[in-house]
């Protein structure tokens, strides 16, 4: 076997085995549960639920899928919220950082303006 082919096999491998064991349908369902209420908090009208609108549940839905389809359906059903808090990501930079990065990328933009102009490219250098 060549090493691409190897290669290939051990990267999905990995791939199975990081879905397997790390991302659960729980964990995509808090995700878009959290997501959508800070969405929601954006809104600036009040929704409302149309005239003649029908609520329909999960289970009605499944009952009428049949074979894989219901097994799929059933087995990603929500069974009850999750209890679990959204998680807080860090900014991600501190306020040095930030105007250290700012700084650095207006004095890049110059030197590409100056080297633009004088077509002089030599001592290109990040």
């Amino acid at each position: 076997m060549c090493m691409h082919k190897r290669l290939e096999r051990e990267i999905g491998k990995e791939g199975s085995k990081f879905i397997l064991e790390e991302l659960q349908i729980e964990h995509v369902y808090d995700y878009m549960f959290h997501l959508l209420n800070e969405y929601a908090k954006l809104l600036k009208y009040k929704p409302t639920v149309p005239p003649g609108a029908v609520e329909i549940c999960s289970d009605t839905m499944a009952c009428k899928a049949k074979g894989l389809d219901r097994d799929f359906m059933t087995q990603s059903m929500v069974k009850n919220p999750s209890n679990k808090r959204a998680c807080t990501m860090p900014p991600p930079y501190n306020d040095s950082d930030l105007r250290d990065f700012l700084e650095r990328k207006a004095n890049l933009t110059e030197k590409v303006k100056m080297w633009e102009a004088t077509r002089n490219f030599s001592g290109f250098q990040f």
